[in-house]
């Protein structure tokens, strides 16, 4: 390679990298400026500067002390779970069923899924808060769970990937030594999915312990909420008090950074095997 196209090359990795480090400033900028901000006093909150000349914790003695953060993170601990839970049970039989049967109507069951991903949560909205007004599930963690068990075509057509590639031998193998499909799933399928099980359940539990819309009709009283609905508390008839809404915001985001930071190789070589990106 002549010297000329090495610094081409290298100039144009550099222009990439220097792309990508401005679009990652850019999507943690907000972040930043948030915790920053929540170490601020009261008459520093508007400030443009983002540092504080006198730096306190006393948003975070205030958000602990007046907002019920234990009650809240339980509650949305208990949701996620459950979501991630329910949707990975779905998603590990469906996958199963589709690869090992291959029903004649495989082609379009994927179809569907696929379609129902472009569906946006919002357009099923005012049927499920209906069908859970009915049941009786207003300010429950069934009615906090279940009606975000039908969001699992993603779930679905992620293990499907990793099903699909399994050697077809194997399951070939087992099916001529008398294995039933329970077994098969139990002892072969199950093993070999493991990395992507996991990757599938925390990407679950992060996205539903973000959830705000369906929470905030279904269980709107405090003692029933979840933790993006609590932070509402810090909004008040004097105005909105930045520093504890954002102390408790960063308090309550802690353990879902914690959770994706050990995983996030997990999820990174889920997606890459799989082939979806």
């Amino acid at each position: 390679m002549r010297a000329a196209d090495r610094m081409a090359r290298r100039g144009a990795e550099i222009a990439w990298h220097v792309v990508l480090s401005v679009v990652t400033l850019a999507m943690i900028f907000p972040v930043l400026w948030g915790i920053l901000t929540s170490l601020k006093p009261a008459n520093e909150i508007y400030s443009l500067s983002p540092f504080s000349l006198n730096p306190t914790l006393d948003n975070y003695a205030h958000a602990i002390g007046e907002w019920p953060v234990g009650m809240l993170v339980a509650n949305t601990f208990v949701m996620a779970l459950g979501v991630a839970v329910g949707q990975l049970l779905i998603a590990i039989l469906g996958a199963f069923a589709l690869a090992y049967f291959a029903p004649r109507s495989r082609g379009l069951i994927l179809t569907l899924l696929t379609i129902s991903l472009a569906i946006p949560p919002q357009a099923l909205i005012i049927p499920q808060f209906l069908l859970t007004a009915k049941l009786g599930w207003l300010n429950s963690d069934l009615g906090l769970i279940v009606p975000q068990l039908g969001a699992s075509a993603l779930a679905v057509l992620l293990l499907l990937q990793h099903v699909d590639g399994l050697p077809p031998s194997l399951l070939n193998a087992a099916r001529l030594d008398g294995a039933r499909p329970h077994e098969v799933l139990w002892s072969i399928v199950l093993p070999a999915l493991r990395p992507a099980v996991a990757a599938v359940t925390i990407l679950v539990f992060i996205t539903t312990w973000n959830e705000y819309l369906w929470p905030l009709l279904v269980a709107p009283r405090q003692i029933d909420t979840t933790v993006q609905i609590g932070l509402r508390q810090f909004e008040t008839a004097e105005g909105t008090n930045f520093g504890g809404l954002l102390a408790a915001a960063t308090l309550t985001s802690l353990p879902i950074l914690v959770v994706y930071l050990v995983a996030s190789r997990r999820i990174t070589d889920a997606f890459l095997q799989s082939g979806i990106k």
